[in-house]
């Protein structure tokens, strides 16, 4: 049963992780998720079911829009094949129906949140602050850890990044407050101080090799939301 639930949340993830891509392009550009339909972002060809399976279009099409040839970008294989394959990881690790539901929801918020922060250097509030809001609510409704120890996190994680924020004078953003505000909704204000510190230890690895990669000099803005998002997943999965 376990390896069935863990496949169709494999497969489920793959498609939800189609969706999520649109959301990634869509949301820092202010664009409506329902309209148009999925198109090329290069000549606006509206795709086909054929163009829409997770990973298997992509290769099928040789990367490339059959339209006008443009290059398909490998973060949207990547995306659908990483959420499916965490999807089926959170079912392995849940033992019940709502420590599943809550997992595969925080994981969502935090990838989205991740690769819209390393793209645009943004990290848009109309997923923070409700992301924080949820957060707070499953605390309220007894589905995570207790309601003050959500509020506590909530606060601590805004409060602490915040004197981050100030003492760095724009060295990091408010984006990132409301981020680990949002984390600590979901883990608790202990949570914090781990996530804070992985994520520096995770920044400072992560932005060496984006320099080096996009060939970018130290006064570069590096996004921290990565780090943040994958030192929150870490913990979460180990916990």
């Amino acid at each position: 049963m376990e390896f069935f639930l863990m496949f169709w949340l494999f497969v489920f993830g793959l498609v939800l992780g189609s969706f999520y891509n649109v959301v990634i392009y869509r949301v820092p550009r202010k664009l409506s998720l329902i309209k148009p339909g999925s198109s090329c972002p290069h000549c606006g060809h509206r795709l086909g079911a054929s163009e829409l399976v997770p990973v298997l279009s992509f290769f099928w099409q040789k990367r490339r829009c059959k339209e006008c040839g443009g290059a398909i970008a490998w973060r949207y294989p990547l995306v659908e094949f990483v959420t499916g394959l965490s999807f089926a990881l959170i079912a392995w690790k849940s033992s019940l129906l709502s420590e599943l539901v809550i997992g595969l929801v925080f994981f969502s918020l935090l990838l989205i949140l991740a690769l819209i922060d390393l793209e645009h250097k943004l990290l848009p509030d109309v997923l923070t602050l409700p992301g924080t809001a949820l957060g707070l609510l499953l605390a309220l409704l007894g589905l995570t850890i207790s309601f003050w120890s959500s509020v506590l996190g909530a606060a601590v994680g805004f409060v602490l990044m915040l004197l981050i924020a100030l003492i760095s004078r724009g060295g990091m953003g408010m984006g990132d407050v409301k981020l680990m505000a949002m984390i600590g909704a979901f883990m608790g204000w202990k949570a914090v101080f781990f996530v804070l510190f992985g994520a520096s230890l995770l920044g400072s690895i992560g932005g060496i090799l984006y320099l080096y990669i996009t060939k970018q000099d130290r006064r570069t803005p590096i996004p921290f939301g990565p780090s943040m998002a994958v030192a929150a997943l870490v913990l979460y999965f180990v916990i």
